[in-house]
């Protein structure tokens, strides 16, 4: 009985860290893509936002895109609340960078592969000519895989820091 409760307090919640590295991988796709640089909208590919009505669109779905990251986000802090709550706990920090990345990372394949590269609804940076946005789209899967080795990597690390057995989901 004493075993299984240590291994309790010890483990950590990855799922947790996945979904919240999920949202913040849209929340950084939203903001920084979609408003801030500007480069593409949610549908810009299907419906270019060159007129009022096909940006409103856009802006529409841009915000179903960022109600979708929101419950990533707060699914994982719901996750690791009840996790963390009322227990003292010794996790390495490294379990929530490596869980994060391998969220954020998997955000990124999986969006850029879906909606890039399968569906076509719009691509990375659709202000450079259309003949290099696969280059854009490739380089937001590679920077996806590189986030999904290193959160691996360091979720082994951290594992073995801690000294817990197993990393629940």
């Amino acid at each position: 009985m004493r075993e299984t409760h240590q291994h309790a307090e010890r483990d950590f919640p990855a799922g947790a860290g996945v979904l919240l590295g999920l949202g913040l991988g849209g929340f950084f796709d939203g903001i920084v893509l979609h408003q801030m640089l500007q480069w593409h909208h949610m549908l810009s590919s299907v419906y270019a936002p060159t007129s009022v009505p096909s940006l409103r669109l856009n802006t529409l779905w841009d915000g179903f895109f960022h109600s979708a990251t929101y419950i990533f986000v707060a699914s994982g802090l719901l996750l690791l609340w009840r996790a963390a709550h009322g227990r003292h706990l010794h996790w390495s920090s490294k379990l929530l960078a490596g869980s994060l990345l391998l969220g954020f990372g998997t955000f990124n394949i999986v969006e850029g592969l879906i909606d890039h590269q399968i569906l076509g609804i719009h691509h990375v940076n659709e202000t450079v000519p259309p003949s290099q946005w696969i280059y854009w789209d490739l380089g937001f899967l590679a920077w996806g895989a590189a986030m999904m080795i290193g959160g691996w990597l360091l979720l082994r690390a951290g594992r073995r820091e801690t000294g817990a057995q197993r990393v629940v989901a």
